[in-house]
């Protein structure tokens, strides 16, 4: 037995929480980030400059502030492609947020839950860059920055 099975049989033998799965069986939020997110935005949320992944670390959170912020969270590539649960959707992106948003998480946070997940998904986004835009310019009216973006 080697790798990540290993450490969650030892794990289990002496009694410590599964770092790698939750309760419900699922994948925590921790190891699907990994899994599905760390490949463009890195392990430590700072994205790729030069290939044009934008850097979560203090601007994620101003997403959240959005109505529309909240709902383009949940339409970018990797989320809305994702064959991860609304359950699980919405724990990486609590994780997310609260790992990187830094400065960028309002005092007001409202945790994203699997049921705001499922109606966000379900919305029509017919253009995901428009979108960005626009919210991008309202958070900017309101001082709240934001991460460059460099799509046209």
């Amino acid at each position: 037995m080697t790798g990540w099975h290993a450490v969650g049989w030892l794990l289990f033998l002496t009694g410590v929480a599964n770092p790698i799965r939750t309760e419900a069986g699922e994948r925590s939020a921790s190891v699907n980030y990994r899994l599905r997110c760390s490949g463009c935005h890195g392990e430590d949320g700072s994205g790729n400059e030069p290939a044009d992944i934008p850097n979560l670390r203090d601007y994620v959170g101003a997403f959240t502030r959005d109505d529309d912020g909240r709902t383009y969270l949940l339409h970018v590539p990797g989320v809305i492609n994702s064959n991860l649960s609304d359950s699980e959707i919405s724990a990486v992106l609590n994780y997310v947020v609260e790992e990187w948003a830094g400065r960028s998480l309002a005092d007001e946070f409202i945790r994203f839950t699997p049921s705001e997940v499922t109606s966000r998904r379900s919305r029509s986004v017919k253009d995901i860059v428009l979108l960005r835009r626009q919210i991008v310019v309202r958070l900017n009216q309101s001082g709240v920055r934001t991460s460059k973006y460099p799509w046209p």
